[in-house]
């Protein structure tokens, strides 16, 4: 009797293994691959935004968000058929706040080892590089100026959003001058322009646009080596599987490829350009 029993249950084994195999398995598919699914229930995408324009921009009046990655929020949330939802954050912020699940997406991220480590990212919208504008008739900054060795003195202020990129590299290729680490773009712009500090970094085309609103005397360089070239982004939450990922990587591969992120950045320059005028 006690060997039948026995028998009967070895032969039942087999087929309690793959049962609960095949209940894990569709388990962790439910949990891995549903981020989206998620997102689609809630009917509302949430995108953590730190002002940076062109690429993210703040009416204060309003709260009304503008620039390009602020239109490819609400084209990503269109995708997904579901409402966008801007939630406001800093740069200190931005990688702290998609960790905590505060937001789906971080808009306008850059790419780098230290943050892969905490978040995942999508593919670029597009390359990021950083330039130093400041006062062409500054005398601190010698003619010729090329590299940040050539404007590491005493003396030298440089102006910087804080926790944002150019922050963390000006902050490793800087020895001497002085760092000033202000909450906003709106500060370390006014920061040059009011004198306090003599220097003001910020991405390239962020600087482009200052130039362009101060023609008289504000011109840019980038530096040579570079200081920074990486890839602006929707930064993810790091337990989001590889087809999750993919989602948002598709999604971004065809708004670059038939030149809308393009025509999206015009549009956000020139409204940069005529609230300047």
């Amino acid at each position: 009797m006690l060997s039948n029993m026995l028998s009967s249950a070895l032969r039942t084994l087999p087929a309690l293994a793959l049962m609960t195999a095949l209940s894990t398995t569709a388990t962790l598919a439910q949990t891995a691959d549903g981020y989206w699914q998620g997102v689609q229930k809630a009917g509302v995408l949430r995108c953590g935004a730190a002002v940076a324009p062109p690429y993210v921009m703040r009416d204060p009046a309003t709260g009304e968000y503008s620039g390009f990655f602020a239109d490819l929020c609400r084209q990503f949330a269109d995708a997904l058929k579901v409402k966008p939802e801007f939630v406001d954050t800093t740069w200190d912020n931005i990688v702290a706040g998609l960790q905590a699940g505060k937001w789906d997406v971080s808009l306008a991220l850059n790419r780098t080892p230290a943050r892969a480590m905490a978040v995942q990212f999508s593919i670029p919208a597009m390359e990021y590089q950083i330039s130093l504008a400041y006062n062409k008739d500054n005398p601190k900054i010698p003619a010729g100026a090329a590299s940040v060795a050539d404007i590491d003195k005493d003396g030298v202020t440089l102006a910087v959003m804080s926790g944002t990129a150019q922050d963390k590299a000006i902050s490793a290729a800087v020895k001497t001058a002085t760092i000033l680490r202000l909450p906003g773009n709106d500060e370390t712009r006014l920061a040059v322009v009011s004198k306090r500090a003599d220097i003001l970094v910020d991405a390239s085309d962020t600087n482009q646009l200052f130039t362009q609103s101060n023609p008289d005397w504000a011109v840019a360089m980038n530096p040579t080596p570079a200081l920074a070239k990486q890839g602006v982004a929707f930064g993810l939450p790091h337990q989001l599987s590889a087809a999750d990922v993919e989602v948002a990587n598709i999604f971004l591969e065809e708004k670059v490829a038939t030149g809308e992120v393009d025509t999206l950045i015009h549009k956000a320059v020139d409204e940069v350009l005529k609230g300047a005028q």
